[in-house]
């Protein structure tokens, strides 16, 4: 019998992939859309610009202003959010790894932490001006906005390895410690700048909220100043200067994750 010849298998044919704009591009044109959707609103909602100004208005004042009296702020403010960035955040790797290593103490300190997480900023922020001087109540309330975003995405990172790695280490005579340095570490640090991204803006607005309470110098001081004066246009560049820093400080974090923590990126392993 010959052989009934077959037809050959149809191509399919793919469409072509789909190309996706970078995400700076993107960013850049959502921060454009924005400037101009805030310049119809101030020109034509909000007539007279007595409450919203327009981008141009911002722009202007800050170029009557000058560098000067925002440097001199700015440095104030970046200190104490910087110290209280690295203090609440150390303070809270510290605690989880003890959590981790210790139990009990999770099941007893974790309230604590908790019930300070959970307690308002601006009720504890006279307090701590009546028993520290100087700039340590800023940062004390840098510390504590940072501390528990920090402390949940290290202690998520520490319990994340697989059960078959640790029972590896232990199968070979390894205790808690070798598994901590071992495998529980390394495979935190996704989770851990997953927090500390979200702290380093959460450390400017303790700050800030820390420079409304008291003090000389910080940018949450020349907004108080300038809401008094009725300086609309330098209120809202005041305010535009403390989103950037927040942008910065968050952006800082993700450059410091691409360098340090490349497997974490979406696409690598």
């Amino acid at each position: 019998m010959s052989a009934v010849p077959t037809a050959p298998d149809p191509v399919i044919s793919l469409p072509p992939p789909r190309r996706e704009l970078p995400s700076w591009v993107a960013g850049t044109l959502g921060v454009i859309a924005i400037v101009v959707l805030w310049q119809v609103l101030a020109l034509t909602v909000f007539r007279g610009g007595q409450a919203v100004p327009t981008p141009t208005g911002v722009v202007a004042q800050w170029s009557r202003d000058g560098w000067g009296p925002y440097w001199a702020n700015i440095t104030t403010t970046v200190r104490e959010a910087t110290k209280g960035w690295l203090w609440g955040n150390a303070i809270a790797v510290v605690l989880a790894i003890a959590f981790v290593q210790v139990p009990f103490l999770e099941r007893n300190l974790m309230k604590l932490a908790v019930a300070a997480y959970c307690l308002p900023v601006v009720a504890i922020g006279p307090i701590l001006a009546i028993l520290f001087s100087g700039d340590a109540p800023k940062f004390i309330l840098a510390a504590l906005s940072v501390f528990f975003a920090t402390l949940i995405s290290m202690l998520v990172g520490l319990k994340s390895p697989d059960r078959t790695s640790l029972d590896l280490i232990r199968a070979y005579g390894g205790g808690s410690a070798t598994q901590l340095r071992k495998v529980r570490l390394s495979a935190s640090l996704p989770s851990l700048f997953s927090g500390l991204r979200v702290a380093a803006p959460a450390a400017v607005l303790g700050a800030v909220i820390g420079e409304y309470i008291g003090g000389e110098n910080g940018l949450g001081i020349y907004m108080i100043n300038s809401e008094q004066a009725l300086q609309v246009e330098r209120t809202w560049g005041i305010a535009i200067t403390i989103a950037a820093l927040a942008g910065i400080g968050y952006a800082l974090t993700a450059l410091a994750e691409r360098i340090l923590v490349p497997w974490a990126r979406p696409g690598r392993s």
